[in-house]
């Protein structure tokens, strides 16, 4: 019997992956938790073989879940679910010791036999959303631009950024009109939207 604990943070999704993975004769559900911060004090508890996360949970999202999870209980296998998969994901999703990573609108049976291969120590991914990943661009931004960008998405201005990263405004300029270039981005929202689904930040 294969021991699964889940960690879904939507009541209506949680119940149906419960009731989806209970329906098949070698699958438990040993624990179902609602946040990122229950996983860990759960996988110890139940000792389950592999955990599905939601990739979108509230507070500390699943990557880093599955990361902190590996740490404290590295033999409880981690299957990544997200809403709405892109490249970028599943590139930084294999950046992590998740060996799983699959679209919530995946049919049961495809959930069930992700769980069994995770379990088994073997990847699970959607074969589309492999071939997305595998072909999607290199980053072209510098690691200063990443920097700039990901302070920029807080809502920072350039004299804030500039103050932050020890650079003169008009150098934090000349990074933002660089970032809006390779992006082809309109404005720094649309810029951190690309830059995040790519997988490049």
């Amino acid at each position: 019997m294969i021991r699964i604990l889940v960690a879904e943070h939507l009541p209506l999704v949680q119940r149906g992956l419960v009731s989806s993975l209970e329906s098949e004769p070698d699958i438990a559900v040993v624990a179902v938790v609602g946040s990122a911060e229950d996983i860990v004090p759960a996988a110890l508890t139940h000792e389950p073989d592999a955990a599905v996360i939601d990739l979108d949970l509230p507070g500390v999202d699943g990557l880093s879940a599955a990361v902190l999870l590996h740490d404290k209980v590295p033999t409880c296998r981690v299957l990544i679910l997200s809403a709405q998969p892109n490249p970028g994901q599943v590139r930084r999703a294999f950046t992590t010791p998740a060996l799983g990573f699959m679209s919530l609108e995946i049919a049961p049976e495809q959930l069930a036999e992700g769980v069994r291969r995770v379990a088994a120590g073997r990847r699970a991914v959607d074969t589309d959303l492999a071939v997305a990943a595998l072909e999607s661009a290199d980053n072209p931004l510098t690691r200063r631009e990443v920097d700039v960008l990901r302070i920029a998405a807080q809502g920072a201005s350039s004299g804030e950024i500039a103050e932050e990263l020890f650079l003169s405004v008009g150098t934090v300029r000349n990074h933002l009109s660089r970032i809006m270039c390779k992006t082809g981005a309109r404005n720094r929202v649309d810029a951190l939207r690309i830059a995040s689904d790519a997988g490049w930040i």
